[in-house]
């Protein structure tokens, strides 16, 4: 008997049975995995139980099995024959409110054979969670949502493996990491609580579930696999980034921060881990303006000001037309700026600075980034005053948080080691422009790492490795949750923070290098 040292596919012998050995059929698969497992325990599910005598003999006693651990207890999912030449795949899944990423994973090698990714058809509901919630309150609504998703997954997973040519049916197995709502409306569990106090999920840890009951249309006897949620606002999503980032097995202080729809934070080591969450999200996304977009190609992420002649020299992805601003994009922007004197420390526009760029209409400030012969709408684009008091309400919240979450336990900013940025935010934005805008602490650039998309990475670990998946509730028991909604502390020093780059300037001494 043979098995993978740390993955899900394990390959048996089994003794075929005979008159001096009547051992059941599944319990003489289940005797041989026991062993090769070094568990007492293997379940079995009804519907692969009455395929088991066939499988065995169609596979002549030597089979590939595919398993898996719900909650600790080893489950038999799949059987195929040795010496198929079908792969044994399973998929990662970053379930975002915004976009979904599927990544197929060889459960054997351990290797990516394919990747797509899709916006999340809930949007029609709304763009926004709470939105998504409000529609969710009765059962009608649920179920809607709920199928919107699910036609989603399956969808898409039809097409990626077409596109990799994988037979549907040798998927086994899906790894789901998304917020705490994302999940509930995954799961089609209702999330109506969450939003109000105290503000309580269904259930944070979730059982693994047969594909099939959820209508998700892989191997009819796959099994589902939800990170679980800390909290309300902290989600499976950044268990998954913990795992990615190995902050929890540090020996120094690291801190995790993954700004999505919320900002969530995590903060610790391999002895302690601390989270929040805080409403820092969407601005920082982009999300505010009426021109900020998600990074995709023609959206511009960098912008860099001469300050003597005022020019703007615009990057975009691609390097494509503009037609709109990432979050990235918009905090290069504030910071050059702040940095041109173009705005005050309170971040209103200084006229004598902007010149003609900046213009006025229905009494309200805004200045030109691209003219409208220029742009790929057709049309200016420019941001508002409105935009940039957003852009640092934002930029304020996400500072506090992480000034919050030093301070409940006794650490400063330079006690961090690693810095993580985790999503697609993380994978563009510039530390010194963040810095420069007082978002992030004054640190030295090389203390901060981009992640990418560490939710992803984060189920692509758990279907690679079993060690991966033996973290997951050791290092959810081990984290700390602590509340900003009902943080008078926090509110304090966010209004401190609504200033370029903090009314405290001695925080940021090398901006102040900078504007000098």
């Amino acid at each position: 008997m043979t098995e993978k040292s740390s993955g899900w596919v394990v390959s048996v012998s089994v003794s075929p049975p005979s008159l001096n050995d009547n051992t059941a059929d599944a319990d003489r698969l289940i005797n041989e995995l026991k062993s090769v497992l070094k568990t007492g325990y293997i379940d079995v599910d009804l519907l692969l139980l009455k395929n088991i005598p066939w499988r065995l003999r169609e596979c002549e006693y030597q089979v590939r099995c595919v398993c898996f651990k719900d909650r600790g207890r080893w489950k038999l999912v799949g059987i195929k024959k040795k010496d198929d030449s079908g792969v044994c795949t399973g998929i990662a899944v970053d379930l975002g409110t915004t976009r979904v990423v599927l990544r197929l994973i060889d459960l054997e090698t351990g290797e990516a054979v394919g990747e797509t990714a899709f916006d999340n058809p809930q949007i029609e509901i709304g763009p926004d969670i709470l939105e998504r919630i409000h529609f969710a309150v009765d059962e009608d609504g649920l179920n809607k949502i709920n199928r919107l998703i699910i036609d989603g997954f399956n969808e898409n997973i039809f097409s990626l493996c077409q596109k990799s040519n994988v037979n549907i049916k040798d998927v086994y197995l899906l790894a789901v990491s998304g917020n705490t709502s994302m999940s509930h409306l995954f799961l089609g569990l209702s999330p109506n609580h969450i939003i109000r106090e105290p503000y309580i999920p269904v259930v944070n840890t979730f059982n693994t579930v047969l594909a099939n009951d959820l209508g998700i249309r892989i191997n009819e006897t796959g099994r589902v696999f939800v990170f679980p949620n800390v909290g309300s606002y902290f989600g499976g999503d950044l268990i998954s980034g913990i795992i990615y980032s190995r902050l929890h097995v540090q020996d120094e202080i690291s801190i995790l921060v993954d700004v999505g729809t919320n900002a969530e934070v995590v903060l610790g080591n391999k002895d302690w881990l601390v989270a929040c969450a805080g409403a820092a999200g969407p601005a920082l996304e982009g999300g505010v303006s009426k021109i900020g977009m998600n990074a995709k190609p023609g959206v511009i992420d960098t912008i860099v000001i001469d300050p003597e002649t005022g020019e703007f020299d615009l990057h975009t992805i691609e390097e494509l037309p503009p037609k709109g601003i990432c979050g990235s994009g918009m905090i290069d922007m504030m910071a050059q700026l702040f940095l041109s004197g173009m705005v005050d420390i309170r971040g209103k526009f200084v006229p004598s600075k902007c010149g003609d760029r900046l213009k006025e209409s229905d009494g309200i400030r805004r200045i030109a980034l691209v003219p409208a012969e220029e742009s790929a709408t057709g049309k200016e684009l420019s941001i508002s005053q409105v935009d940039i008091d957003s852009l640092i309400r934002s930029k304020a919240a996400m500072y506090t948080i992480l000034e919050t979450i030093a301070r409940y336990v006794g650490v400063t900013f330079d006690d961090f080691s690693r810095f993580y940025i985790a999503g697609t935010f993380g994978s563009f934005i510039k530390p010194e422009s963040a810095i420069s805008i007082g978002m992030i602490p004054d640190l030295s650039e090389d203390t901060y790492q981009s992640l990418g998309n560490s939710s992803l990475g984060g189920a692509t670990m758990v279907l690679t490795s079993r060690e991966a998946l033996d973290e997951v509730e050791p290092i959810r028991d081990r984290i700390t949750y602590l509340e900003l909604n009902v943080n008078q502390e926090f509110m304090n020093r966010f209004s401190a923070a609504k200033f370029l780059p903090h009314t405290d300037p001695s925080l940021f001494p090398s901006v102040k290098l900078i504007a000098s």
